[in-house]
């Protein structure tokens, strides 16, 4: 009997496949939790990463079950600080205020950087915002 010959064996294959990336998604964010965690010494990490690599589906549904919610809190924190570094970065690059610009754009005329068209082109797009 051919295996592509039988419809459930397939939709058994694609089951099995599905299950075991879904596993791999959750040992990448077991180990990403792992090393975000700074209140669990270096000891308590080998051994986590000790139990994944020698039991891994037992040790995956016991670190999820005993350390879940933290693995949720951990990961809202660095969520929201990349939240926070990219606002701020947002915030850095739009409040320049066209003044700065020019001078920027002077100094750099000074310091014959740039020519002369070059300045005015930065000046009038400075001056456009």
């Amino acid at each position: 009997m051919n295996f592509w010959n039988s419809f459930w064996d397939i939709i058994w294959w694609f089951l099995w496949v599905f299950v075991f990336v879904a596993y791999l998604f959750a040992l990448v964010a077991i180990f990403a939790d792992l090393f975000r965690d700074r209140k669990l010494s270096g000891w308590g990490k080998a051994v986590w990463v000790i139990f994944l690599v020698v039991v891994p589906f037992l040790t995956a549904l016991v670190y999820l079950i005993a350390r879940g919610s933290g693995m949720a809190e951990r990961t809202a924190e660095a969520e929201q600080q990349a939240k926070s570094a990219t606002d701020a970065y947002i915030k850095q690059v739009a409040s320049s205020n066209p003044a700065a610009e020019i001078a920027r754009a002077k100094e750099l005329l000074d310091a014959g950087t740039i020519t002369p068209d070059e300045y005015e082109s930065l000046k009038a797009r400075a001056l456009a915002h």
